[in-house]
């Protein structure tokens, strides 16, 4: 009885402090879908539309990729991050929590800003994750692109809670996850840079 009751204890905070955030998170979601704005409406639903499937990261990496060196492997390393923060998203994340898409009609989102509601969990926000991994690994090797790609990360993130499909705590989350997956990519693109190194040096010994 003694074990049992400690551990009651110990997880009534907890599970107290999960129903606070999931309300606060309510009530911020409520806030933005109650806010008349209609001169964003029609850019922020674009936006949300053109960032489906990473396209808008994939044509800037086709640009970076035309330029030889660090735009280069900028471009690598960028959609490299995209592929872990993907499939971290999808194939781990909504499988896990299963969370539900808001009601968006209960919430009153004008028509104006709406795109089609997904059929997959909402946490965590797959978009936001993509775009915040393209962003940082891209700007991490070719940094006067930092500020500009986290610029349109964090519209995109926002796009998807102003369009009524996600609540802010999926983008939060879809935003940690995606530094985490450039950090990923990063590293892997450095120790293949490493290997690549150590083999073209291995070659010269050999030759000489």
């Amino acid at each position: 009885m003694t074990g049992t009751s400690t551990t009651t204890s110990s997880t009534g905070p907890l599970r107290g402090v999960l129903r606070d955030l999931r309300a606060i998170d309510g009530a911020v979601y409520a806030a933005v879908a109650a806010t008349p704005t209609p001169t964003l409406d029609t850019g922020f639903r674009r936006l949300s539309h053109t960032a489906d499937h990473s396209k808008i990261s994939f044509a800037l990496a086709a640009g970076l990729a035309l330029v030889p060196g660090r735009p280069r492997r900028a471009a690598l390393v960028g959609v490299g991050a995209i592929g872990v923060a993907s499939a971290a998203a999808n194939l781990l994340g909504k499988r896990l929590v299963r969370r539900r898409r808001p009601d968006r009609e209960a919430a009153r989102v004008v028509t104006g800003r709406h795109v089609p509601m997904p059929d997959s969990a909402s946490f965590p926000s797959g978009h936001t994750a993509s775009a915040v991994a393209f962003a940082t690994a891209v700007g991490v090797v070719l940094p006067p692109a930092a500020v500009p790609l986290q610029v349109l990360a964090m519209a995109v993130g926002y796009s998807r809670v102003h369009t009524g499909v996600h609540y802010p705590g999926d983008v939060a989350a879809g935003a940690v996850l995606g530094m985490a997956s450039a950090v990923v990519s990063l590293a892997a693109g450095a120790s293949l840079s490493a290997a690549r190194g150590t083999s073209v040096t291995g070659q010269a010994v050999r030759r000489a």
